[in-house]
């Protein structure tokens, strides 16, 4: 594995861009990591939601089928952190990707929809997104409105007057498009491990998917989170993402 610190390792990071550029099918998977410089907490960091809202106790859909006004607390917290929540620079990198033909979709366990309000078109939500509220009962949506966030009572459904809830998997929830993300990874030759711990699955089981069926795999993080000793990494990016995948996205497309 060799690391990279955009400004510090310039012919590591054009060699990563050259192979890059020879790469037949990217993917990206991006985790919290990447939406922390829209102003959005890791759930687990030090001041992240879970700190406040302890996952076993609001965040499984037990607890919303038996008691849907406390997990409508964990819901409210979470809604009011991600309403007008804009693209960054990293999400941007990763949409002028796309543009160039660079990059062929994105698997993200973030909820935010910032992937594709940055421009991405193909983005596979694997924990949903919380632009809409759902009714498990009838499979009834609507669009979340802040009012849904300052209300104290539960939203019930339009159709049948089951509780709502924001439109993301729960703990206890099978994840969403688990068989059209295995299928767009089995062919992908280059994937860009994002902003995440790479810990929970089955997200954290496509890097080394991507590895057995000979892959390359980049990796974007503050500290290296994958690798543990495996060599799956080939290049490891340090560093703040917000600032090293806009520098990488930047060598790529100057690449002749």
């Amino acid at each position: 594995m060799k690391t990279i610190v955009v400004d510090h390792d310039e012919r590591y990071l054009a060699d990563a861009a050259k192979v890059f550029t020879a790469a037949r099918k990217v993917a990206a998977l991006t985790g919290a990591g990447i939406s922390v410089g829209s102003g959005i907490p890791d759930f687990r960091s030090p001041g992240g939601i879970w700190t406040v809202y302890a996952p076993e106790e609001y965040a499984t859909i037990d607890v919303f089928l038996k008691h849907p006004a406390k997990s409508w607390k964990l819901f409210r917290a979470l809604g009011k952190g991600l309403l007008a929540r804009k693209p960054n620079p990293a999400h941007r990198a990763l949409a002028e990707l796309e543009k160039h033909g660079l990059l062929h979709g994105i698997v993200t366990q973030n909820i935010d929809n910032l992937h594709q309000r940055a421009g991405n078109t193909t983005v596979f939500e694997i924990h949903g997104n919380h632009l809409h509220l759902h009714c498990i009962r009838c499979g009834y949506l609507e669009p979340v409105r802040e009012s849904h966030y300052t209300a104290s009572d539960v939203p019930a459904c339009a159709a049948c007057s089951a509780p709502l809830k924001p439109d993301i998997v729960l703990f206890g929830e099978a994840v969403r498009s688990l068989n059209a993300i295995h299928a767009f990874i089995a062919d992908c030759d280059l994937l860009l491990v994002i902003g995440t711990s790479a810990q929970v699955y089955p997200a954290a089981g496509l890097p080394a998917l991507v590895r057995h069926n000979g892959g390359t795999i980049f990796e974007f993080n503050r500290e290296p989170a994958l690798d543990r000793g495996l060599g799956l990494t080939r290049y490891f990016f340090a560093g703040d993402v917000g600032i090293s995948l806009p520098a990488f996205c930047k060598a790529v497309l100057a690449d002749p």
